[in-house]
């Protein structure tokens, strides 16, 4: 089949064929006829002949920290749907948390062989925010907030102010936290001022003796409540930068025989599939990752199809999903 072909059975321009295969403007009666005609015949126009003719790949590389991740793959889900919806494909790289792995994704897909790049950075080193502005193909940051690039991020700063502030409002006084580097702006350094501006309203400290930093992991959440509670032993409250970290902190408290929800309050962030699953049930903040992904999937199409636009910083919502680890 060729486009002529085409239509000719439907009834119409070559022109307006060429126009539906490259997402311009066709009336809806012709879209219809000429979409009818496509899935009668299986047509499918040759992707080598596009680029050829628009120097456009029509696929957006996607750099993740990790797989394994509920998070990660809510955002994934949202870009998909939109980039699906244009005719796009989308060509995932894992860059394994490590900074250097990002910067040579980057570069990887910097060499034309993408349309744009969608990155969920964890770390944003000077070296990753210069070459974000230095790449030839548009990028938009999914997760974290970088000044004058486009991005879509979370308000993690008032989500973990929210949550202890529901912890301070349970009366709880010896709360401790366990956090992730702050060299992770969103999840570790802004989730960390919030929980010690709320302390700082109750007029508590933030101390080596109530914080720990550790990894994104269950078994680190155990081996940081481990040592947190070696030294703070009256704790009554535990708020955790991530869902995973809160059900290894519960896990190690459970085996000290205190009871979550009653002995200890203990909250994470994220609202993954855990935080309705474990026993019992943990309070966390609900954040819109789909949504988040859905609205990076857009900014980048715009990029591409208007060229340079005025830079957009969009902050997403959140909301506190109070369980059963907090309900005294």
């Amino acid at each position: 089949m060729t486009i002529s072909e085409i239509a000719k059975l439907a009834g119409v321009s070559n022109a307006a064929v060429s126009r539906y295969f490259n997402d311009g403007y066709v009336s809806d009666e012709k879209r219809k006829a000429i979409k009818k005609v496509v899935e009668d015949t299986g047509y499918r126009p040759s992707l080598q002949a596009q680029m050829l003719r628009t120097k456009r790949t029509k696929t957006i590389g996607v750099i993740v920290p990790k797989i394994d991740s509920y998070s990660v793959g809510r955002v994934i889900a949202g870009i998909t749907t939109v980039l699906e919806e244009k005719g796009y494909r989308l060509l995932l790289a894992v860059s394994e948390q490590n900074p250097e792995k990002e910067l040579a994704c980057l570069t990887l897909f910097d060499d034309k062989q993408v349309d744009g790049v969608i990155l969920l950075a964890t770390i944003l080193s000077a070296r990753l925010k210069k070459k974000v502005k230095q790449m030839s193909v548009p990028v938009v940051l999914a997760g974290q907030h970088l000044e004058g690039c486009n991005c879509v991020y979370h308000d993690d700063y008032h989500a973990m102010y929210d949550v202890t502030k529901l912890v301070l409002s349970k009366g709880c006084r010896k709360i401790c936290y366990i956090g992730v580097t702050n060299s992770d702006k969103s999840v570790g350094a802004e989730r960390f001022r919030g929980f010690r501006d709320a302390l700082s309203t109750a007029s508590l400290p933030v101390t080596e003796e109530n914080a720990e930093t550790g990894e994104f992991t269950i078994e680190s959440g155990y081996e940081k409540m481990k040592e947190l509670y070696s030294k703070h032993a009256d704790v009554d409250a535990v708020i955790c930068a991530t869902d995973k970290i809160a059900v290894g902190a519960m896990r190690y408290l459970k085996e000290q025989g205190i009871a979550i929800g009653k002995d200890v309050l203990l909250a994470g962030q994220g609202d993954s599939v855990l935080a309705a699953n474990v026993s019992p049930s943990l309070t966390t903040i609900h954040y819109y990752y789909e949504d988040s992904g859905e609205k990076s999937a857009q900014m980048i199409l715009e990029l591409i199809e208007k060229g340079a636009i005025s830079i957009r910083e969009i902050k997403l919502g959140y909301a506190l999903v109070e369980h059963a680890s907090t309900n005294s």
